[in-house]
């Protein structure tokens, strides 16, 4: 019976690729061209610091192809969704209320 081969470094070929997949996500984040994020934006625990966060980091970016409302927008929501079931809800709770803040800080608010 033949054995497996580990690439260098220990790990199978196949468990290096599955790691990188999972953590395909997390590299969006800090690598986007939709926009450089402040360190720590989506740990922060109001909704409006998170926001404002955001709003500077759009307005900030030279690397975003569309507008900064849509860029910082897309950034939170793409977190939320990216996060899933490991959100607390209350944790989700505060994200879903950043984007209203977010539309707020952008003069977009609806109601």
């Amino acid at each position: 019976m033949a054995q497996k081969r580990s690439a260098p470094g220990g790990k199978s070929r196949l468990a290096k690729r599955r790691a990188s997949k999972r953590k395909w996500s997390a590299d969006v984040t800090r690598r986007s061209d939709a926009l450089d994020l402040e360190t720590g934006v989506f740990a922060q625990q109001r909704p409006d610091e998170i926001a404002r966060s955001l709003k500077r980091s759009a307005e900030r970016s030279t690397r975003r192809k569309s507008e900064p409302y849509r860029s910082a927008m897309s950034m939170l929501t793409f977190y939320i969704n990216r996060a899933g079931s490991s959100l607390s809800r209350r944790r989700l709770h505060i994200l879903e209320r950043a984007k209203g803040e977010l539309r707020k800080a952008f003069g977009r608010d609806t109601h």
